[in-house]
């Protein structure tokens, strides 16, 4: 029987799911980081930075824009643009738009690195994810996903471009 509304403990059904989202919250990330490191030497935050911008128009967006997708904080996005900047695949540039800004460039060394490493972490995602689950369930996860973000907060998540856009 579900806990009552209001209360604070979680009912031993609603634990058993929470114990399952838990584990899976703290193994999957792992799971994504071992094999970029292993395959490419990127940590899957990395990774999903490069991806960003790649996926976006001129492959350029604010650095406030990025961290907002990457659910992070300015500072931690700086540091990690900077490693990224050290190896030759992002550059800084100040947005000619509105010099107040400053924007994350892919490169074009930084456009091969996607190239190289999407493969291998997409084959990753589609074995532990879809692979595990039926269509439907695959749909239940997507209307899943996003009420638990909107339930967190209301920031935009990053989205990838309509194909054929």
């Amino acid at each position: 029987m579900p806990a009552p509304i209001g209360s604070t403990e979680l009912s031993a059904e609603d634990l058993a799911v929470w114990a399952s989202l838990a584990t899976m919250l703290e193994r999957l990330p792992a799971a994504l980081d071992a094999q970029l490191q292993r395959d490419s030497g990127l940590t899957h935050f990395e990774h999903g930075i490069l991806y960003a911008l790649d996926t976006a128009p001129q492959r350029s967006l604010r650095l406030s824009i990025l961290a907002g997708y990457a659910s992070c904080t300015l500072s931690r996005l700086s540091r990690a643009i900077s490693r990224l900047e050290k190896k030759g695949w992002v550059r800084r540039a100040i947005d000619p738009g509105d010099g107040r800004f400053t924007l994350g460039v892919l490169t074009d060394s930084g456009h091969e690195k996607v190239v190289e490493s999407t493969p291998g972490h997409h084959a990753l995602v589609q074995r532990v994810v879809f692979d595990a689950l039926t269509r439907g369930q695959v749909a239940q996860l997507g209307v899943i996903s996003r009420r638990i973000s909107t339930a967190i907060g209301p920031e935009s998540a990053w989205s990838p471009p309509v194909s054929g856009s």
